[in-house]
């Protein structure tokens, strides 16, 4: 029983040491992720990774679209088209010139917005990108299947599995990740390169056989305009329902997230790298003007030349249409290579996901003191997202046109947000032309997600509880982690340097003050109350220490020293996110400088703890002596080595 037992631990140690393998010290510092080196490729060949999830969705956009509008498909995806290249390109090309290291529009948001606002911001925002990126993951899979199941080749029995396979992609995808998941660019530039091919192929025989066969075009005009005869009723309507569509607008922040993988040219700079920004701006140039052409082409021949009730759940073109064409058109087995190649790119298409969330969580939460140290490490973040996707996959049955819409809220939140940063920012630097016309694009992105909302709920519910998730869980985690160092690393100038020298040749003694007036007055006054209060003899030395909050809502931060003298009195005065953890990360770099024991002077503070507490949390302030205490009985667990903490009063 016992060699059981120690088994059952030994096994349980090694899984926990597997899994977080990778949470390895940062050298540069204990918060701020320091970024890895990437190999830089040609802007073609990024635009094909970000291409896996953009492009792949014409594995199912076509149906869609032509479940949701009918026979105005076409003229709905016409004006998706304008929206892409005169509303979306635009502003996704602006974003990255203010983006170069592939911040993106968040990162806009964030800068633009501070404090605690901005913070609640990115939050809400993110609930949207896990949003976007597990729907990805789900729908992609699902889509995958349905290709799969829908193949003449593949037994019947495999019909009734869709639930099955779809969570079996899922758990492949996870697996791949656990087992340790890296940049595949070749990959993605033959799967892009071949799928696109594949679809010019189908394209160009669909389009051949309407030429050939004028009876379709026929029928698709009489179909337009059974109920109304008015072409601008018909526009009308389509601006209503183009919405729906919005699954094609896919891609373009994935497109400045991979910024860093784009080659600029020799004279950039880390400051600013005008050839990489030139070439990312080519890239999504390039990738809208291709997704363009096969979304309106593709919604012209699937409209014309495939049966409306086969678009329905249940029929064979659902979530499907272009595989239709190609089997029934030409022939088995090119069209076994068509669905070959979709299966394939929709399965990296939700790699592409995966990698993006993986990226996502460590730039941000952990930085905000809002994750847990375990969401650095890719193991752990893995399972968390492939459980919440088999959830996802189960909740809608594995059902494509059933994601769709969360898809699409997912996505046009997050062009809505990058459009409405990029008018703030013009705002800022004073354009009012841009601004103006920035602030009509975001106005037409915002009817577009409100009226998808609106039509399709299911998004902003997922969302929503995304949302939640991380808002709760965030703020546990900001409290859980408050008593954390919370510092970079401590830059200390001239002055103070030479302070603090001077102070090593005797006891090390600190006042902890709150700069008011800072004058000589203030400073005599404060030094003979803490003196008399903690029996400090008065030829003792001292250092008064200052510390001022800058943004109370940042975790962690790189604490700047400056010396000040005022009249006799030395000071040593800084700005932090939080009062006590800066306090007591001074301490012990004092301790490790001059080799001495550093002592800290406080006062009692008067009032309901309760409240203290949450000033500290929200303000960075609070009770100073006992938090500072506590920061440092964490961080040095010697009681010996650890900086003394004087209360008086």
């Amino acid at each position: 029983m016992a060699k059981s037992i120690v088994s059952t631990k030994r096994l349980s140690s090694q899984f926990i040491s597997w899994l977080l393998e990778e949470n390895r010290p940062d050298k540069e510092g204990s918060y701020r992720r320091k970024e890895e080196a990437h190999r830089q490729h040609s802007w073609w060949q990024v635009m094909c990774l970000t291409g896996v999830d953009y492009f792949s969705t014409l594995g199912y956009q076509p149906g869609i679209a032509a479940l949701a509008a009918g026979a105005l498909s076409p003229i709905a995806t016409l004006i998706l088209v304008l929206l892409t290249l005169f509303g979306a390109l635009p502003i996704y090309r602006r974003i990255a010139a203010e983006s170069p290291h592939g911040e993106g529009s968040i990162a806009m948001l964030e800068r633009l917005l501070p404090w605690w606002q901005g913070k609640l911001l990115v939050l809400c925002l993110l609930g949207f990108v896990a949003t976007d990126f597990i729907i990805t993951i789900t729908l992609s899979a699902a889509d995958a299947t349905a290709h799969i199941i829908e193949n003449p080749l593949i037994p019947n029995w495999f019909h009734n599995q869709t639930l099955a396979i779809t969570l079996l992609l899922v758990a492949l995808l996870g697996a791949v990740f656990l087992r340790g998941f890296r940049e595949a660019i070749g990959i993605a530039v033959v799967l892009v390169g071949v799928y696109l091919l594949l679809n010019f192929v189908v394209v160009s025989f669909g389009v051949y056989q309407i030429l050939t066969h004028p009876g379709a075009i026929a029928n698709w005009h009489t179909a337009l305009f059974a109920r109304h005869s008015n072409p601008l009723i018909l526009i009308g309507i389509s601006l209503l329902i183009f919405p729906k569509l919005a699954l094609g607008l896919s891609g373009f922040e994935t497109g400045v997230t991979v910024m860093p993988l784009v080659k600029g040219s020799s004279n950039d700079t880390p400051e600013y790298s005008r050839g990489r920004i030139r070439n990312t701006r080519k890239l999504l140039t390039t990738a809208a003007l291709i997704m363009s052409f096969f979304l309106l082409t593709t919604s012209f021949i699937t409209t014309l030349l495939i049966p409306a009730a086969e678009f329905a759940s249940g029929g064979k073109a659902n979530g499907r249409a272009l595989a239709y064409l190609a089997h029934l058109h030409l022939g088995n087995g090119f069209g076994t290579i068509y669905d070959l190649s979709t299966i394939s790119i929709l399965w990296f298409a939700g790699a592409s996901a995966m990698a993006g969330l993986l990226n996502i969580v460590p730039r941000y939460l952990p930085r905000y003191g809002m994750a847990p140290n375990w969401a650095r490490v890719t193991r752990p973040l893995v399972l968390v997202y492939t459980a919440i996707a088999f959830v996802v996959t189960i909740i809608f049955k594995a059902n494509v046109e059933a994601q769709g819409g969360a898809y699409a809220t997912g996505v046009l939140v997050l062009i809505t947000s990058a459009a409405f940063a990029v008018t703030l920012s013009a705002h800022r630097h004073r354009e009012k032309r841009a601004k103006f016309v920035f602030g009509i694009i975001t106005l037409l992105f915002l009817y577009t997600t409100v009226v998808n909302i609106i039509e399709r709920p299911e998004g902003i519910r997922i969302a929503g509880f995304f949302i939640g998730a991380i808002i709760f869980t965030s703020l546990v985690s900001r409290v859980w982690r408050s008593t954390e160092l919370r510092t970079e690393r401590i830059e200390v100038d001239e002055l103070a340097g030479q302070f603090l020298d001077e102070e090593s040749q005797g006891a090390i003694r600190l006042i902890a003050n709150r700069l008011n007036k800072g004058d000589v007055l203030e400073y005599f006054l404060k030094e003979k109350e803490v003196r008399e209060d903690n029996h400090i003899p008065a030829n003792d030395p001292i250092l008064f220490l200052e510390i001022q909050v800058s943004d109370a809502s940042e975790f962690a931060d790189i604490i700047k020293v400056r010396g000040v003298q005022v009249g006799d009195y030395r000071i040593l005065r800084a700005e932090s996110a939080a009062v006590p953890n800066a306090i007591a990360a001074l301490l012990l770099y004092i301790r490790d400088h001059t080799g001495k024991i550093p002592h800290a002077y406080f006062g009692w503070v008067e009032g309901n703890p309760i409240q203290y507490l949450l000033r500290f949390i929200l303000f960075g302030e609070g009770d100073i002596a006992v938090v500072t205490r506590e920061v440092l009985r964490r961080a040095e667990k010697n009681p010996h080595k650890r900086p003394g903490v004087h209360v008086g009063g």
